[in-house]
């Protein structure tokens, strides 16, 4: 339950401001079929994270116990300071939004979530809590949280969400989980 619990905060709170958030706003404003939006975002974290949880999960097994919490530990402070960088909307017009809300948004999602901030923490949590399930699970359902009300209330809530503040919750979040991973890891 940790594993979710942890994997959903993170996702969730790492993902404010982030490019794919800033990416459902801009679909939710091209298209009018937001369950396909969703359906999109849903099938492509899904598997971009799955991979992703696995990989972490594989990481354990090369990396020697001693160096692995270390690892962990400042990669999981490294992804905190980057969160305090802001990202910014590099979406452009390409032949892949004429395919439809649902293949744009999957292929668009799964396109930007490769090296991001999120996919990073998920293979970190991957690796911290050996659970490819669970971490997936927690890291979907974190992706979900942070960007289905943007796609159905956008402009509105990014008025009132102060990307700042969540952006220094998210690196003191991140910066405790690395503390935590080398002085008190989860296996």
């Amino acid at each position: 339950m940790e594993a979710v619990l942890t994997s959903i905060s993170t996702v969730a709170l790492a993902e404010m401001g982030d490019k794919t958030q800033l990416l459902a706003l801009f679909l939710a404003a091209r298209f009018s079929s937001k369950f396909q939006i969703v359906l999109g975002i849903v099938a492509a974290t899904i598997i971009n994270h799955l991979i992703s949880a696995w990989f972490g999960v594989q990481l354990t097994n090369w990396i020697p116990g001693a160096w692995l919490n270390w690892l962990i530990g400042a990669s999981f402070i490294a992804v905190g300071l980057w969160i305090l960088i802001p990202d910014k909307d590099d979406s452009e017009e390409s032949n892949v939004l004429k395919s439809g809300a649902l293949v744009a948004t999957f292929v668009l999602f799964f396109i930007a979530e490769v090296g991001d901030k999120t996919q990073i923490a998920t293979v970190l949590l991957g690796a911290n809590y050996h659970s490819v399930f669970w971490v997936t699970v927690g890291s979907t359902i974190g992706m979900l949280l942070a960007n289905v009300p943007v796609v159905y209330a956008g402009q509105w809530l990014m008025k009132r969400i102060d990307p700042k503040k969540t952006r220094i919750a998210a690196c003191v979040l991140f910066i405790l989980m690395g503390i935590a991973a080398i002085f008190y890891p989860a296996v």
